[in-house]
């Protein structure tokens, strides 16, 4: 189950917080989609704390990767099940991954 995460708005000029909660495939990924688009068109990049994300599939990973590639994207929170995955990928060495939220703000 999902859980929609609501852009955290820590200060001006400050990139927005953005936390799922719970499982992330195709059939629920338009959501986080749709929230990722948003803060990126408004405040040029965001933060994705990915502390209570369970599950990924391809579709999230191919979702990360193109934010990555047209916005400014820092990760935070990256539970070892994730950071495993991204790994084996070798996206890990690409993407802007920080311990905390705080990290990533002051990165």
């Amino acid at each position: 189950m999902t859980s929609p995460a609501s852009p955290r708005h820590p200060g001006a000029g400050s990139l927005p917080v953005i936390a799922p909660q719970g499982e992330f495939d195709y059939g629920t990924v338009p959501r986080l989609q749709e929230q990722i688009d948003t803060a990126a068109i408004e405040h040029g990049g965001l933060i994705l704390d990915a502390g209570g994300i369970t599950f990924i599939d391809s579709t999230v990973l191919t979702l990360i990767l193109a934010t990555h590639q047209r916005t400014h994207l820092r990760i935070a929170n990256l539970p070892a099940r994730l950071t495993q995955v991204f790994g084996v990928y070798g996206i890990d060495d690409v993407l802007h991954i920080y311990p905390t939220v705080d990290a990533a703000r002051i990165a």
